[in-house]
């Protein structure tokens, strides 16, 4: 969430920022928190003068004595016309508070100077590129077309257990998800210090709030009947476990990283992505997240990002990353990079993982700061990066590593984890 004492301080700063993630009536949102914000001030002030008032009458009335004279009942009517003023305020408070928060909880974080300006991917801007695409001597099928064949991926049946949008896995496909898991895993602990959690895929809304998705993204998730919430990344649960605290210096950064099921209800996918694994309801993806103090977080994201890149490095996957448009990143993003993964049978590359810096933005919604060197608490800064998503890798791995015949060559840093070579 943006701060609100920033946007007084420089309304127009904002202004241009949110033009730039192309925030419809951006100018008039900026202008009526502003107004709010100052009418809020003058009320609480008056608030203030007037309870002051009612306890300064209300402390005369103890050294009167006569409870009849016309000083007494005269100071007692008065303090009850104080406190039906301070009624009144209150409620027009209240309503501020709420319009205040109306707009600030649907304002996204404000682009990084060095985000490229545009409205959708066509301004992203490519980084580097890694890998050689593979050339076949045959038509490479699609994953789906693959594992139907090898009778391991079972869409018919999720269907009709389900509905649309979910998927059963069998045999080694199966076997290529838990294996998939156990690799990022260690990679990440072993090798890129992270911590691995196990965390609650139901989450209070609040907690859903921290982070971002709601209020503005509640028809993207899944909602429980008793007001628990289904995560649609661990971000959330990970992200929200320095909520409400203030956090030692010497504890920084923290940087955890857990694999969970995700679910999204995909609300506007329509008619995207709708044959294969690509876009599911339910999946499973490892998350990566850190928590640092803000005048360090870009340089956080270039090794979050590097982290991700060396799972789809030992896999020998091709892919590129490119840093994402004003008008592409997430709500809660002030810079993000796309790793995206080559997909044979699409011909095109296909996001795999978004590592993004959120500032203070998280923090300042879930209340989550630290205590620097010199005693004070500020705001911490969160990061998170996909590392990665486990579906999306199966897919790549299965078109990438395709034989002639139909089998697969397992990636040789999964072999040791799957005990064979080959899918078929």
């Amino acid at each position: 969430m943006l701060i609100l004492k920033d946007i007084r301080k420089n309304p127009d700063f904002f202004k241009k920022k949110l033009k730039s993630r192309f925030v419809e009536n951006s100018d008039k949102l900026i202008n009526d928190l502003v107004k709010f914000d100052n009418n809020l001030r003058s009320n609480l002030e008056l608030q203030q003068d007037l309870q002051n008032k009612r306890n300064s009458i209300s402390k005369s009335l103890s050294s009167i004595k006569d409870k009849k004279s016309s000083e007494f009942i005269k100071k007692t009517e008065e303090v009850g016309e104080i406190k039906s003023k301070i009624s009144n305020l209150e409620e027009i408070i209240s309503n501020l508070y709420k319009s205040i928060d109306d707009i600030l909880h649907n304002l996204p974080n404000i682009p990084d100077d060095n985000v490229p300006l545009g409205a959708d991917e066509t301004s992203n801007k490519e980084i580097k590129l890694f890998g050689k695409i593979k050339e076949f001597n045959f038509k490479p099928l699609s994953h789906e077309e693959i594992g139907s064949k090898l009778g391991q991926i079972d869409f018919e049946t999720a269907v009709n257990i389900s509905g649309s949008r979910f998927v059963i896995l069998k045999k080694d496909i199966a076997k290529l998800e838990r294996a998939l898991i156990n690799f990022m895993i260690d990679v990440h602990t072993k090798e890129n210090d992270y911590e691995e959690v196990n965390v609650p895929v139901l989450v209070k809304e609040e907690t859903m709030f921290g982070t971002g998705q709601l209020p503005k993204f509640k028809d993207e998730q899944f909602k429980t009947t008793n007001n628990l919430w289904l995560i649609p990344t661990s971000e959330v649960s990970l992200t929200n476990m320095v909520a409400n605290q203030i956090v030692a210096y010497e504890q920084l950064p923290l940087r955890y990283v857990s694999a969970s099921l995700c679910f999204r209800s995909e609300a506007g996918a329509a008619g995207k992505d709708t044959k294969g694994m690509m876009r599911q309801h339910q999946f499973t993806k490892v998350e990566l997240v850190s928590i640092i103090q803000p005048e360090f977080r870009f340089e956080e994201l270039e090794r979050l990002t590097k982290s991700a890149e060396t799972i789809l490095q030992k896999l020998e996957l091709p892919y590129r990353v490119t840093l994402l448009s004003s008008g592409d990143m997430g709500f809660g993003a002030e810079k993000t990079y796309d790793l995206e993964v080559w997909i044979p049978s699409q011909k095109k590359y296909r996001e795999i993982s978004s590592c993004s810096s959120c500032g203070t933005f998280q923090a300042n919604r879930m209340k989550a700061r630290y205590k620097t060197i010199e005693g004070k608490n500020e705001l911490l800064a969160t990061l998170n990066g996909s590392g990665l998503a486990i579906g999306r890798t199966i897919i790549a791995i299965l078109e990438n590593y395709q034989n002639e015949d139909g089998s697969v060559t397992i990636p040789k840093v999964l072999q040791p984890y799957m005990g064979r070579e080959v899918i078929n």
